[in-house]
């Protein structure tokens, strides 16, 4: 007879078999309807109806699921963090599972925003990215990077770690993300070192499933205070009440059951349509904010030196140093630079970047005999997005030439630049400042575009009772191609510099002497002086390409030995093992044009392979006795061999599980993880970007000692005569090191769970997790550098920095701080995680479910390098700690649904907890405030198989945080931390699902 299995994309579908209701529903199934058995047979009845909860999919209870009868009968289940498959298996680890109700309570098309408002996450790269960013959306999971979670789609990795992009996921095919906490590289291989995170599809349609979904910021821009600052300064403010960044997003899915069940084809196709938003439609970005008054203890409108008038800083000739512009009149004539030039380049900066994306893919299996079952899957993804900020400048830092006898030149500026004699031949070395902002000036755009493809083929099946197999390939790339418009080549503009008369026709030298026959004389020395020609001239794109591919080949056998007899004398349960072999393969290709090369980023390319053994067995102790309802032991054991290292490490794991009585389970692991270095960070370019950090040397009165800047190869003759970094941006130098060895991490969880049989509908877990990180690949952040180097004197971090040796900066073309990867020190976080579900029928009031779930962080400890002071950021924000890591945060959810299955109403209560700033300046906002955010959601059945949906998200309209650009790190956009807060205001959306 042939036997039913339920599989998914390499593993079987992951069920938790926690917190179980009596007949197998969960807490927030059971509070939709008065009646248990009612809603059983309800389902039963209608199995499509869109107001009964899927069987497949599990709550969003903490540690809930939902099994089917099937499944309960006997069939092997999989919990995410392990491998081992048989029934009335439950997890080990702390795990928090989101379900599909809760993403469409949300209103979120991009997944990435659902796992981000768990209290285990921190915002990572998100559509709210800009300046900077690579057009993806990560995960990070314990404030460790997004690179140290392993993110899997049905158990198999997603796509290449460094190249991870959760905007590949169809969200509307989601029916369950499992969240596990604490090291997991034993079962899944390196990267799992602060958890998994695992997105369970749904690829077994037997209809068609449609939904769109259309949504919008609404917001009303009333921060007087700042209002008042954008007054002061003379900027434009922002409209009172504005509606902008949409979101559509229309997706319809195909599945039909073939060969009398034994197979089905599911098939699915998206779009998705975001509209940007700029910073000048928010009061609270739409100027640069800088700290002022008394140690910071206010704001003001600040912004760059790099300013459309144009400033000017000789390096040679009679005005060396004199910080000089354009008058704002636009005459030829230069005063001394004031702050009354800034330019304020935030307005057109984005908020929440545009993006288009088409995804589609299919999934497939058929049961070929009763013990072979050949399935496979094809994703595919296509986003184009674009981040966009202030139009570009001839920058301060690249070394421009002016020649004497430049005819563009006035008689007061060619004094200034090269004396009294006229008409003379000399060429003088100087930066400039000028941002072009009129004419045909345009804002710089970055062109994102990911192109991904992912392939999944296997064979699977039971070749005897309790024993299984499953053969598996996996096969992604990633195309990245990158294309930075509307930038200025520097090459060019300073051939445009160099103008000499010719007949009475300014004239470029390259021109005469044929070097570039298509140079045009740039006029920078007034305001709104460069032509349309001069800006199609010095207007020149810069383009990159980068290629990931990885290959995974997996086999394993897993055995549930309790059908050989194979158990404890004191258990009913057998002994489970999984044995496995996995071999991947990982390649990087990056190239830039010529251009590019120029500007300071480098081709790159490399490969490396791992070929891993992994076990795992469980051994149930006890069952059923007093004082043990159950006890299970499990331990795991990987051992990886990778062509770039020496020799091969090792991983492995212990846990535990006790039960006393039926309602209350202890539960308790250790972890040895490890994280060899990706693909990127060994063969990454070198990249030349802004880092916030300031030169302790440079100024007319520099506040580091002549000896501590000696140390950072300042010669003596320069000393005092340093330009400053503009407006507090650096130059840093960043990309691989083939030196690198892997990370290693311990990691401990132990805690309870509650289902007292005296209250049935209740789930309460508690659950202490401790991750300690040793030889973290990083960085070591630019602001350390100089401060250890500056304010220490340490010769390890002054020798990171490289300066310009014609005049010191470490800004431009080729001064910076070396920020490259390498093993720094270590990193550590411990606290306790809080979940809590209850249920509770209401007759023919309907009912009531509360979810929540919460996190106590005990401490989040950084060493820099081993030997360096550590620092411990929990509840702490700033340019040291980046984001805010709150000591308590959490959401809850209280849904009320009717007794007639119709619709549904949620509140969820969103908490951040305050946080101060990591440094004692500036004293504005040195403390952000405890944020509650409330979002309000309802549902409503239109007929069978169709249901409307629509909510509202921060209800309150509350704006986010303020903070000037010296309290800022990473992760910060517009003045704040938008992937922590609602950065945009309060947003709307209605969606509409059917089923056929």
């Amino acid at each position: 007879m042939r036997k039913k299995m339920s599989w998914a994309g390499g593993s079987a579908i992951a069920f938790i078999a926690m917190g179980m209701l009596p007949g197998g529903a969960s807490a927030q199934e059971a509070a939709s309807l008065p009646s248990q058995d009612a809603q059983v047979e309800a389902c039963k009845t209608d199995p499509n109806n869109p107001a009964c909860p899927r069987l497949e999919e599990a709550q969003s209870t903490p540690e809930a699921a939902t099994v089917s009868d099937e499944q309960q009968s006997g069939d092997a289940i999989v919990v995410t963090g392990t491998r081992i498959r048989r029934p009335n298996l439950t997890s080990n680890s702390p795990l928090t599972s989101v379900d599909a109700a809760e993403i469409r309570y949300q209103g979120a098309v991009g997944v990435e925003n659902v796992l981000n408002r768990l209290p285990q996450v921190t915002p990572d790269s998100n559509e709210n990215g800009s300046n900077g960013s690579d057009g993806t959306a990560r995960v990070n999971l314990r404030n460790l990077g997004s690179t140290r979670n392993l993110v899997l789609v049905n158990g198999q990795r997603l796509l290449p770690v460094q190249a991870n992009d959760l905007n590949f996921l169809p969200s509307f095919l989601v029916q369950r993300v499992d969240v596990v906490t604490g090291g997991a590289s034993a079962v899944y291989g390196s990267d799992a070192i602060s958890g998994v995170v695992n997105f369970i599809l749904r690829d077994n349609l037997n209809g068609i499933r449609a939904d769109v979904q259309y949504g919008l910021a609404v917001h009303e821009n009333n921060n007087e205070f700042i209002r008042g600052i954008q007054r002061q300064a003379g900027f434009r403010l922002s409209n009172r009440n504005v509606a902008d960044g949409q979101k559509l997003d229309a997706n319809i899915a195909f599945g039909a059951e073939m060969g009398d069940g034994r197979g089905n084809v599911t098939a699915y196709f998206g779009y998705r349509d975001y509209k940007p938003i700029t910073q000048g439609t928010r009061d609270v970005s739409s100027c640069a904010l800088n700290a002022a008054g008394d140690r910071g203890s206010t704001v003001s409108c600040g912004g760059s030196s790099n300013n459309e008038f144009g400033l000017f800083n000789p390096q040679t000739g009679p005005g060396r140093g004199l910080l000089l512009n354009n008058t704002k009149d636009g005459n030829k004539t230069w005063v001394p630079y004031g702050p009354t030039f800034l330019y304020n380049y935030a307005p057109l900066n984005y908020f929440q970047r545009s993006d288009v994306r088409y995804t589609a893919g299919a999934f497939a299996k058929y049961e070929v005999t009763d013990y072979a079952e050949v399935y496979g899957s094809a994703m595919f993804m296509d986003d184009h997005t674009f981040s966009q900020v202030a139009p570009s400048a001839l920058f301060q830092g690249f070394t421009y030439r002016v020649n004497c006898d430049n005819p563009l030149l006035s008689a007061q500026q060619y004094g200034l630049l090269c004396g009294a004699a006229p008409g003379s031949t000399a060429t003088q070395d100087l930066f400039v400042g000028y941002r072009p902002v009129a004419g045909n000036a345009r804002p710089r755009r970055d062109d994102l575009r990911h192109t991904d493809y992912r392939f999944t083929g296997g064979v699977r099946g039971e070749i005897a009772e309790g024993l299984r197999y499953d053969v598996n390939a996996l096969h992604s790339v990633v195309l990245f191609n990158e294309t930075y418009q509307n930038d200025i080549d520097p090459a060019r503009a300073n051939r445009g510099l160099q103008v000499v008369n010719v007949n009475g026709v300014p004239t470029c030298k390259s021109v005469i002497d044929g070097t570039d026959p298509n140079c045009v004389p740039l006029d920078v020395f007034r305001y709104n002086g460069i032509s349309d020609a001069a800006f199609s001239y010095i207007y020149a794109p810069t383009s990159t390409e980068g290629v990931d591919k990885e290959t995974v080949l997996n086999a394993n056998i897993s055995a549930d030995l309790g059908t050989y007899g194979i158990r404890s004398p004191w258990s009913s349960q057998g002994v489970g093992f999984v044995l496995g072999i996995e071999h991947r393969r990982e390649s990087l290709r990056f190239t830039a044009d010529a251009l590019a090369q120029q500007k300071g980023t480098l081709n790159s390319q490399g490969a490396f392979n791992v070929t891993e053994l992994f076990t795992e067995i469980e051994v149930p102790i006890l069952s059923d006795v007093p004082f043990a309802k159950e006890l299970v032991i499990n331990g795991g054991y990987r051992l990886s061999n990778y062509s770039n290292l020496s020799k091969a490490v090792s991983t492995y794991k212990g846990e535990v599980s006790w039960a006393p009585i039926s309602d209350i389970r202890l539960r308790g692991s250790y972890n040895r993880a490890i994280r060899a270095p990706n693909i990127s960070e060994l063969f990454g370019p070198q990249i030349r970007g802004n880092v916030i950090a300031q030169d302790g040397c440079a100024g007319a009165t520099p506040t580091a000692s002549r000896d501590v800047c000696r140390l950072t190869g300042l010669p003596d003759a320069l000393y005092g005569q340093v330009s400053e970094c503009p407006t507090d941006f650096c130059t840093g130098l960043s990309g691989g090191n083939l030196a690198l060895k892997p990370e290693t991490a311990d990691t401990y969880t132990a805690g309870v769970v509650l289902n007292p049989g005296f209250l049935k509908r209740l789930t309460l877990t508690v659950d202490y997790f401790n991750i300690k990180v040793r030889d973290y690949i990083g960085i070591v952040a630019p602001a350390l550098t100089t401060e250890q180097c500056f304010e220490n004197a340490n010769p390890f971090f002054c020798a990171l920095i490289t300066r310009d040796p014609r005049n010191g900066v470490i800004f431009g073309d080729v001064g910076a701080i070396a920020s490259n990867t390498q093993n720094t020190g270590s990193l550590a976080t411990s606290g306790i995680d809080i979940g809590f579900s209850f249920a509770q029928p209401l007759g023919s009031l309907g009912a009531l479910n509360l979810d929540a779930q919460g996190t106590w962080l005990n401490e989040l400890r950084t060493e820099p390098l081993p030997g360096l002071e550590s620092y411990d950021c929990k509840g702490k924000n700033g340019q040291t700690c980046g984001q805010p890591t709150p000591e308590w945060k959490h959401q809850a959810r209280l849904t009320w649904s009717d007794a007639e299955q119709v619709g549904s109403i949620s509140l969820n209560w969103r908490y951040i907890g305050g946080t101060t700033l990591d440094s004692t300046e500036p004293v504005f906002n040195s403390r952000i405030k405890a944020y509650s955010y409330f979002d309000l959601a309802a549902t409503a059945k239109v007929q069978d198989g169709i249901v409307f949906r629509a909510g509202v998200n921060n209800l309150f309209d509350k704006d986010p945080p303020i903070l000037a650009l010296s309290a800022l790190g990473g992760f910060n956009n517009g003045n704040t931390y938008p992937g922590v807060y609602d950065a945009v205001g309060r947003t709307v959306f209605v969606g509409l699902t059917a089923e056929f």
